[in-house]
């Protein structure tokens, strides 16, 4: 639990990297929280969340609440500990054979919740679906650049690579890389034969190894998660959790102050004081790698011209969006990469807020008189306030926006399609590295639902984004990275506003709650106290 209202800044990507090709000893699995020997075990947890999941397919979204769910179905390979260090999970052990050849030993005696065993050619025949161009996975950006994927023995699985990847071990840590029952991989390939979508049956019956088991999912609703009693390793305290959908700020925080929900999130800054003064729940705050952006749609006009594009930029204050939205409880980007993150550099310099050189722009662009437009909100309250506030500062330069707010699903649906003028979105980066800080948002060849949803085009930042990925000398991936950093500052195809503190409200008897850096809650070692 974190009480500072202070952002926090997370362990430096470095200091990861030097830990890649070792593994520590066999890690309480996903156990970040420490809970005393005597704690109450049991209890039924409530999350009343903004949105409902996309899919439950861990192939087949890019979201945070869908990532939230499934992350406690299924496990990956490694995981990050709470000091942001590459732990065992469904893998003891991994090395750099090579430049080019990553191995991993897996762990024996683990089960699926289908009563399956996990091995090596569970293993491959998950990120042989990840890479298969007819699944299209949204996650294919984390693992494009593994060419193939060797069975040595049962449990010893080796990762090739096109180029040397250091973060690979990272990647494989995110939730992308959550590992499928084999059984549910076939049934899904069967169905596709019948015409059906990829990961129609995987998302609506999830078969992981993890800690809670799929029970229910109401769409709009409620998903319900609960203990698995076979699970591998130490069982999860919690009975069951439900993910309980409740787009309402208000009613969120009265369902948290009532006890009908254990946890909210999350937490609008303008409300946290009320949480604040609950007295059955806190305020947990946590800093995170999380970006809050505006988006613009470089594939369309206006947004088409640069100088447009950074004339919008000129016209937003960042300082009043964190003073007066977010009540100083975040930090102004100048670009993707958060502080902390591996490829971050203070020294590139921010777009600077300058209303009179933003006109100057739009006229120099043919738009003196300015032009009409749009920007898409989902029923995030901040955002919408964000959209309200960037629609009276552009009137200012004689730009006319309309406010569309749009369901969560309708809302990625949309913006991977390119439908949008302007929106306003977030990015993490769980592996804290500037290659899923940049590659998935900007590269040309990850355009919508994979990341680019501002359909930018810019050889020259492809080529330094490909160098960044396939270099392995990190202070020449840090060059590389600093270079696209100011490329995307002149290229201006987003606003990056800000990088803010993550606010979640929980319920005093709820014991051991941690969200990562990247907004997943960790609920191995959570408990209720009785």
């Amino acid at each position: 639990m974190v009480k500072s209202r202070k952002l926090l800044l997370i362990v430096c990507m470095a200091m990861v990297l030097s830990l890649l090709a070792a593994c520590g000893q066999d890690a309480d699995p996903n156990g970040d929280s420490e809970t005393p020997p005597e704690a109450s075990s049991g209890g039924d947890l409530i999350i009343a969340t903004l949105s409902d999941a996309v899919s439950l397919d861990p192939h087949g979204s890019n979201d945070v609440p869908s990532s939230n769910v499934a992350f406690n179905i299924y496990e990956s390979l490694v995981y990050f500990d709470q000091d942001n260090v590459l732990q065992p999970l469904l893998a003891t052990d991994w090395e750099a054979v090579d430049d080019l050849t990553w191995e991993f030993t897996l762990r024996e005696g683990v089960k699926f919740h289908d009563g399956t065993d996990f091995n090596a050619e569970v293993v491959k025949a998950n990120f042989d679906r990840l890479l298969d161009p007819d699944i299209a996975s949204q996650r294919l950006f984390l693992f494009s650049m593994i060419e193939e994927i060797i069975v040595v023995d049962e449990y010893t699985v080796q990762f090739v690579t096109e180029f040397p990847f250091a973060p690979l071990p990272a990647h494989l840590a995110h939730s992308g890389g959550g590992i499928i029952s084999l059984a549910s991989i076939e049934a899904d390939y069967a169905a596709m034969e019948e015409g059906k979508d990829p990961g129609s049956v995987i998302s609506m019956d999830p078969v992981g190894t993890g800690y809670f088991v799929f029970e229910s999912w109401v769409p709009g609703s409620e998903i319900k998660l609960v203990r698995n009693e076979d699970y591998w390793g130490e069982k999860a305290k919690l009975d069951s959790v439900t993910f309980k959908v409740v787009p309402e700020d208000q009613t969120r925080l009265a369902e948290l102050e009532t006890g009908y929900a254990h946890i909210a999130d999350p937490i609008q800054p303008s409300d946290s004081s009320r949480v604040e003064n609950m007295a059955n729940a806190y305020l947990n705050v946590q800093s995170a790698t999380s970006l809050a952006y505006i988006g613009l749609n470089a594939d369309k006009a206006p947004f088409d011209d640069v100088r447009v594009r950074q004339a919008i930029t000129m016209a937003i204050n960042k300082q009043e969006i964190i003073d007066g939205i977010y009540e100083g409880t975040a930090i102004p980007a100048v670009g993707p990469i958060a502080p902390g993150v591996f490829g971050y550099d203070p020294s590139v310099e921010a777009i600077p807020y300058d209303p009179e050189r933003a006109k100057e722009l739009l006229a120099e662009a043919g738009f003196e008189d300015g032009f009409e437009t749009t920007i898409w909100t989902n029923d995030n309250q901040a955002r919408i306030q964000i959209a309200e506030y960037v629609q009276s500062k552009l009137s200012d330069i004689n730009i006319t926006v309309t406010i569309e707010e749009l369901e969560w699903t309708a809302y990625l649906e949309n913006t991977a399609a390119g439908n949008h003028d302007m929106f306003i979105l977030g990015w993490s980066t769980p592996t804290l590295d500037a290659d899923y800080a940049m590659y998935a948002l900007f590269h040309s060849s990850n355009f919508g639902a994979a990341g680019n949803r501002t359909f930018l085009l810019d050889e020259e930042l492809d080529e330094l984004l490909d160098k960044g990925r396939q270099e392995s000398d990190p202070d020449k991936r840090e060059e590389f990275y600093r270079a696209a950093q100011e490329r995307l500052v002149e290229l201006a195809p987003m606003l990056y506003l800000l990088h803010i503190e993550d606010l979640t409200g929980v319920n005093n008897d709820v014991k051991g709650f941690y969200m990562s850096p990247a907004r997943i809650f960790k609920l191995h070692g959570v408990y209720i106290e009785q």
